[in-house]
């Protein structure tokens, strides 16, 4: 029997679709770090991601595909750097 093994994350590029900074559509997505209805933290393939805006709802998230949709109002799309830390925010939250 061959043991198959499943590399979530190859993506090495990342698309942001933002329609009427009403709703936002982010592939490359490796994890969430927070969230609240006035940001979303986000580690992605290309740095750690932070969405500001109000009213923000994660509406779809899917990990194993790096993909994650918001709905609010958009205000703000920041990388913040290069991805620094390891773990999910669960993981990092139980130590």
């Amino acid at each position: 029997m061959v043991e198959e093994k499943k590399n979530y994350h190859q993506v090495t590029s990342q698309n942001v679709i933002l329609e009427n900074r009403k709703n936002m559509s982010v592939s490359g997505v490796k994890d969430v770090d927070s969230f609240d209805e006035n940001a979303v933290a986000l580690f992605t393939e290309l740095g750690n991601m932070l969405i500001s805006g109000s009213d923000l709802h994660i509406s779809r998230l899917n990990i194993e595909n790096g993909e994650v949709i918001i709905n609010g109002t958009i205000d703000s799309i920041v990388y913040r750097g290069d991805v620094a830390k390891k773990g999910s925010f669960l993981q990092r939250l139980m130590k």
